[in-house]
């Protein structure tokens, strides 16, 4: 079975994000980026899949800028066979999703695994804008993955604790933090990675037209918290939750 893992490129999450000062989007120039964490489990969960003996072959897609194929080999150094890019200075989650589905079409997984989200913008959209696509069974904020006889068996996290989901097989499956923990890549990987071939596309290539829909206004960083006081008794406490703060 082949698994189709997506990833996306994005700043780094110990970096401290900083607006433009036009307040047109979030500084980026030399910012530190990284594979968005959801994405990395998403590809530990394929790998661990192919350990098993269940997938036979990972590709792994983003779409993105030229410098996003540093991400690609990150992902072909834990594990992943061959990569993908397809080449776009931005996109939205329902024109990434199509792309997907075209490659999809394509690479006929049996599988498709994607982070639940991205930590840039949280969206939480391209999973199940993908199984809609493409007319997957989709199994979203994955915990737990099983897959046996061409059915994927999926525990999700949900409100009210846990739901499990079986699906038939192409399927979408996004992941949640509490799926795996993801591995490091060794020096001998991150060698080979360098040698595993990486496609580069555009998404002309796939009948897609990335043209925003969205307008972004203005991006401001939020308000910064006031400072704390300290008081000496509970009586002065009291009076300050009373009288200050007006929440008693």
């Amino acid at each position: 079975m082949k698994v189709l893992v997506a990833v996306k490129r994005v700043v780094d999450y110990n970096v401290k994000v900083r607006v433009k000062a036009d307040k047109t989007g979030v500084e980026l120039a030399n910012v530190k980026m990284a594979l968005n964490p959801f994405c990395e489990i998403a590809v530990e969960e394929a790998v661990r899949l192919k350990e098993k003996g269940i997938a036979s072959e990972i590709v792994v897609v983003t779409v993105g800028p030229t410098t996003a194929q540093e991400q690609l080999r990150t992902a072909l150094a834990l594990g992943a066979d061959r990569a993908i890019l397809v080449e776009a200075a931005s996109a939205e989650p329902l024109a990434i999703a199509k792309i997907l589905k075209a490659i999809a079409d394509q690479e006929q997984p049996g599988l498709i695994i994607l982070g639940k989200q991205a930590i840039d913008d949280d969206n939480n959209q391209t999973g199940q804008m993908l199984a809609a696509l493409g007319g997957y069974g989709q199994g979203t904020f994955a915990s737990v993955v099983k897959v046996d006889g061409g059915k994927a068996q999926v525990t999700r996290e949900v409100d009210g604790g846990l739901q499990t989901v079986e699906l038939a097989l192409p399927a979408v499956v996004t992941t949640d933090l509490r799926l795996n923990e993801p591995r490091y890549a060794s020096l001998p990987n991150i060698m080979k990675a360098k040698k595993k071939p990486l496609d580069v596309k555009s998404p002309a290539d796939f009948g897609v037209d990335v043209t925003s829909r969205l307008k972004t206004l203005k991006v401001e960083p939020p308000a910064e918290r006031k400072a704390g006081i300290k008081v000496k008794t509970v009586e002065e406490l009291v009076e300050k939750l009373k009288n200050e703060a007006k929440v008693i």
